[in-house]
């Protein structure tokens, strides 16, 4: 009996020191493969090598895309097959090995072992991304762009070309853009990558600088300029604050003086003004006008009408630009006028105004655009060629009780507005008729007889100045 105790203890002990030992073996197996009942990523495992695991988890799992922003918002997707970019599990399959493989491998026995694995970097080959960098369009532009700061001219006026600032370091561009695939980072924005630096300024990019200083210095001050033609508002634009200065040949850099200071042009502001008045002035001119009657007519202006001072303007404009301060360009600017209309503008009628249609045989007084008085009136005899003369003219004078004189005829009237030389408007206490065909046989001499009782209330209501327009 105790012969047998003995084999059964020593045999007891023996299969204890076998299987520590098959443990063991199993244990130290297990350190460089998966145990037994594994799957990563529904990829099965047991008895498998990193390496290998890797590798196949890299070509079942779903292929990802990668977009590069450049600096203008351009995008571009970068060809992952062609540039060899795939995941990588390595770390991720190792750090797995070691807390689960080695001394836990005994509860696989029971059930199998299911867990999911991120890549926790990209791999790629270098060498084809490194080409595919050097072909994008923001790439290669950077290596042809010159350096320098440049003043430039376009039809918006002047410009900076400044091509020392925002420089593209190309190599931390690419280290960035690797960097990033490695991450797995699928939108690489570069302006985020501190790809950009600025390069040092030269001697004469400090002097180009210090010109377009100057420059909007000068295009501030005209853009603070206004010129209040009435209705209407003139700024000065920075186009035309360009226009102003003058320029080297070619036209595409200012000058300066000896002084250093760009200079302005005083044939681009004498040009500029006029222009101005080109578009505002209407002396001598023709303008179509809208008839109570219903139709369009074509009148001329005559005795009335708006024109520019165009030397005082020039003056002015000339002093605020060329001068050091800018309190004369910060104010709202009314132009000198050698004639002012009623109203500024370019409709310089305006909405108050006196119509004679000599062939209704009939005057209109409008006020603020709202029709006040309109009666019949008698104007020039046609039939003995006195005829009121056609034209836009004015109120330019107002009398009371004042005896009219020609060579053949001295006619007392109680109001007296003349619009033209001796043509003028006035009561007729004479006439008992007006309108319809009187004109044509016992008309005026020219001026505009009108009932007393619509005299007296036009005479009221209509200053000097009030534009009068005449036609047939």
């Amino acid at each position: 009996m105790k012969k047998i105790g003995r084999f059964l203890m020593f045999f007891l002990l023996g299969g204890l020191l076998l299987g520590g030992g098959l443990f063991l073996a199993l244990a130290v197996y297990y350190q460089n493969s998966f145990p037994v009942n594994t799957w990563i990523n529904g990829v099965y495992c047991t008895g498998r090598t990193v390496e290998e695991i890797n590798e196949e988890l890299a070509n079942t799992q779903p292929e990802i895309s990668f977009c590069l922003v450049d600096p203008e918002g351009g995008k571009w997707d970068i060809p992952v097959s062609g540039t060899g970019i795939r995941p990588d599990f390595t770390a991720g399959l190792k750090s797995y090995l070691k807390s689960n493989a080695s001394i836990y491998w005994l509860k696989n026995l029971q059930e199998p072992v299911y867990s999911e694995l991120r890549p926790e970097k990209y791999v790629m080959d270098e060498g084809k991304l490194r080409e595919y960098f050097e072909t994008l369009p923001f790439v290669v532009a950077e290596r042809e762009r010159v350096e320098g700061v440049h003043i430039c001219r376009s039809q918006d006026g002047y410009y900076l070309q400044d091509d020392n600032s925002g420089h593209l370091n190309p190599e931390k561009a690419y280290s960035y853009l690797r960097d990033c695939i490695s991450r797995g980072e699928t939108m690489i924005r570069m302006e985020n990558g501190d790809c950009y630096e600025d390069l040092p300024d030269s001697e004469e990019d400090r002097y180009q600088r210090g010109i377009w200083g100057q420059i909007c210095d000068f295009t501030e001050k005209c853009g603070r300029i206004r010129y209040d033609m009435g209705a209407e508002t003139v700024e000065i634009s920075p186009d035309m604050a360009a226009a102003f200065l003058e320029t080297a040949p070619g036209g595409s850099y200012p000058m300066v003086d000896e002084q250093g200071r760009i200079k302005v042009s005083q044939s681009a502001v004498q040009e500029w003004v006029e222009n101005l008045a080109a578009r505002y002035d209407t002396c001598g001119t023709e303008r179509e006008f809208a008839a109570t009657r219903g139709d369009i007519v074509t009148v001329k202006y005559v005795t009335y009408g708006t024109k520019l001072d165009v030397e005082a303007e020039q003056a002015y404009l000339l002093e605020v630009l060329q001068g050091e301060g800018d309190e004369a360009g910060s104010m709202l600017h009314v132009p000198a006028y050698s004639q002012q209309g009623y109203v500024r503008g370019l409709d310089d009628i305006g909405d108050t105004y006196i119509e004679i249609d000599m062939t209704e045989q009939r005057m209109y007084y409008y006020a603020d655009g709202e029709l006040t008085l309109e009666t019949d009136v008698v104007t020039g005899n046609t039939g003995r060629r006195m005829g009121t003369p056609q034209g836009i003219n004015f109120v330019y004078a107002k009398e009371r009780n004042r005896t009219l004189r020609g060579a053949d005829y001295a006619s007392f009237v109680k109001y007296w507005m003349p619009v033209k030389g001796n043509v003028g408007i006035h009561d007729a206490s004479w006439r008992t008729k007006f309108g319809g065909q009187i004109y044509k046989t016992n008309g005026s001499h020219g001026c505009i007889n009108t009932p007393s009782d619509i005299m007296s209330q036009l005479y009221e209501l209509a200053e000097v100045g009030t534009p009068v327009i005449m036609f047939y």
